[in-house]
């Protein structure tokens, strides 16, 4: 298990003048993207299960906090959009990813936990 200290995001829509337009969004995701690659984080050859801690906003009071620690985090941004984000960061294609696991929970600061797959039997 490894654990990274990064915000996780999910990956906005995109049009084609985000190549050159700097919408704050997209500028987030691409300095995301980087951060990954910058911190050489990589995903098991056999599958993965990825966690995603999205922190919990500082206006929360601290007895609110304690309760959602560690809770399912079921707001945006979706799960499949997280899963996106960093397949994209890692893989220019990601085609050949075939197993793979993604959850996501609260935390006191964001972070990305990256856990091998249990070994699945196909026969």
């Amino acid at each position: 298990m490894r654990t990274f200290d990064i915000t996780p995001l999910g990956k906005p829509r995109m049009t084609r003048a985000d190549k050159w337009k700097k919408r704050p969004e997209v500028m987030r995701y691409r300095a995301f993207c980087d951060e990954v690659r910058l911190k050489n984080v990589s995903l098991p050859e056999c599958g993965y299960h990825v966690i995603f801690v999205l922190p919990m906003p500082p206006s929360w009071s601290k007895k609110k906090k304690a309760d959602y620690c560690g809770k399912p985090h079921q707001q945006r941004p979706d799960k499949d959009n997280l899963e996106k984000a960093l397949l994209d960061a890692l893989f220019g294609e990601d085609s050949h990813i075939w197993d793979g696991r993604v959850s996501k929970i609260w935390g006191e600061r964001g972070q990305i936990i990256i856990r091998e797959a249990e070994p699945c039997v196909l026969c």
